[in-house]
């Protein structure tokens, strides 16, 4: 087997992966400039040879290929930085599998994903591995800890690479957790470079290999691995590194580097709209992206308006490598919309009966004998999950992968959403916080939405709690504005007066700040965990702050 992958042997194997898409660039405009860090600068030909020897050193490190014929798995505890960069790719060309970690992760959280994936080398910042030798008897399997990723061994012979694509297992991304502890996400090469090829289909191109892509995002999230520098990776473009974004989201590396693509989440958005100087340090910006949360209307309006360019909000889970959704697909930046399919993934939504409300943008009519053309269905639709098919869906979870798509290749996202008469979907809530009021649906993100629009309320959440007599209550927790004194009973009248009377809270808690996740979702989970044991008998306003 060669000890590297050449451009022809790429083009020639049917399953190529994202390292050879480095080589490929280096061979194609080497000296051209693959990242900016800091005050460095690494270039195509520089990272290829970088992620040449850091598979090799890592195929050195690695013990064999187990019995079952799994790779071993390498575990990235890093910042964005370089050594994330070629330790990924290095992992990808020696045909390992890559286990990105949250480098903020807890010595409990570390253990868990290490244990769970059977990393048997991890590369991690000094704090990473004074943890982990905290714990290192719990981790059998955890034979070799780096603080940079290996090169080769000296006067050793260069180990070969096997090269791996296709459906052979690329990364484990494990899941916030939502539903407990956090899962791996098995995500094929194949899955990972398909869900490049979909977005390549949308006109006019989202990333060239003439732009330069801001990579701010946790680079061990998919949304930042996969669309910030897998696009990076897959175009041979230019991606510029931020490991700290500072009061103002990293402006002055966007204007010092003329960034071209900009993939945020909201609350960058929210930072860049009420910074001094936005419309001169975005004047290179070609398209402007938001995912990974709810970006509120409010917050995009602010943007558009502070720096002239629109903000397009796309949809999609780790599990689906991520991006399932866009308004780049429909080109118009649609208030509260999410888009609509990019080409290349189906999507219906299903009602509660199992019956399709939409399917691959058309809304589907009752089963009347007296329908006889679609075009009479009513426009837009009732709410309904989210289900999915498409190549860029995970394979199940680690280890076995259960709880992956089904026979003909179809998976719940667990989301609730609708389309309006346009084909535009709306995401409305997660299938688990549906919260019923007297048998009646109340989704969370609508309340939310609605206490968004007081100019007291900062930040909300809002969850169903057990109620005696309703079998659940709304509860909302909120952060007050700065300067802007507010009170539960003013809150409860603005609801009133925009909610119906079943969806307003009956409670609502004052909070100095929201738990948040590394791409700035709200933790529900844990408010949820902290909400007082007497919720159930709360039906009064509760002013705490």
């Amino acid at each position: 087997m060669p000890d590297s992958i050449t451009v022809q042997d790429a083009a020639e194997n049917p399953a190529p992966n994202l390292a050879d898409r480095v080589h490929r660039a280096a061979l194609d405009h080497g000296d051209r400039a693959a990242l900016h860090w800091r005050d460095q600068t690494l270039s195509w030909s520089e990272l290829d040879a970088a992620v040449d020897a850091a598979a090799r050193g890592l195929a050195a490190a690695a013990p064999p290929t187990d019995p079952g014929g799994t790779p071993p798995r390498v575990a990235l505890a890093l910042p964005n930085s370089p050594d994330f960069v070629v330790g990924w790719l290095g992992a990808l060309r020696a045909g390992l599998i890559a286990v990105p970690v949250n480098p903020g992760f807890t010595a409990p959280e570390l253990r868990h994903v290490l244990a769970d994936s059977g990393a048997s080398v991890l590369i991690g910042t000094d704090r990473v591995r004074e943890l982990v030798a905290e714990v290192a008897a719990e981790l059998p399997a955890l034979a070799a800890v780096h603080e940079t990723p290996p090169g080769p061994a000296a006067d050793t012979p260069a180990p070969a690479l096997a090269h791996r694509g296709g459906d052979d297992l690329a990364v484990l991304l494990y899941t916030s957790g939502t539903e407990g502890r956090p899962k791996g996400a098995m995500l094929s090469h194949r899955a990972l470079l398909a869900n490049h090829e979909q977005v390549d289909r949308i006109e006019p191109p989202v990333v060239g290999p003439e732009d330069t892509v801001l990579l701010a995002l946790p680079l061990f999230h998919a949304y930042g691995l996969n669309s910030g520098l897998g696009a990076v990776v897959n175009h041979g473009a230019t991606g510029v590194l931020l490991d700290e974004l500072g009061p103002t989201a990293g402006l002055d590396e966007i204007a010092r580097h003329r960034v071209s693509v900009l993939v945020g989440v909201p609350s960058m958005f929210l930072a860049w709209a009420g910074a001094d100087g936005v419309r001169a340090a975005t004047a290179s910006v070609r398209v402007a992206v938001c995912g990974a949360a709810p970006l509120e209307p409010a917050v995009a309006a602010r943007f558009t308006e502070a720096s002239g360019h629109p903000v397009h909000v796309g949809y999609g889970l780790t599990e689906t490598a991520p991006v399932l959704t866009s308004t780049l697909v429909g080109r118009v930046a649609k208030p509260g919309s999410i888009g609509r399919p990019l080409p290349g993934v189906r999507l219906r939504l299903v009602g509660a009966d199992g019956a399709d409300l939409w399917r691959d943008g058309l809304a589907v009519p009752e089963d009347d004998p007296d329908e006889l053309d679609i075009s009479d269905v009513a426009p837009g639709t009732d709410p309904g999950q989210v289900v999915v098919c498409g190549p860029n869906l995970f394979s199940g979870y680690w280890p076995d992968g259960r709880d992956g798509p089904d026979g003909d290749g179809w998976w719940g996202t667990g989301d609730i959403a609708y389309a309006d008469e346009d084909g535009d979907l709306f995401l409305v809530d997660r299938l688990g916080e549906l919260i019923l009021v007297n048998g009646f649906n109340v989704y969370p993100h609508e309340v939310e939405l609605v206490l968004a629009g007081h100019p007291g309320v900062a930040e909300s959440a809002v969850l169903g709690v057990p109620h005696p007599r309703t079998g659940e209550t709304v509860r909302a927790y909120v952060v007050p504005t700065p300067g802007r004194p507010v009170t539960g009973e003013d809150l409860l009248a603005h609801c009133a007066r925009n909610l119906a009377r079943f969806k307003c809270p009956t409670a609502v808690e004052f909070v100095d700040a929201l738990p948040h996740s590394a791409i700035g979702k709200v933790r529900k989970t844990q408010l949820r965990s902290a909400t007082p044991a007497d919720a159930d008998t709360r039906t009064e306003v509760t002013d705490v702050h």
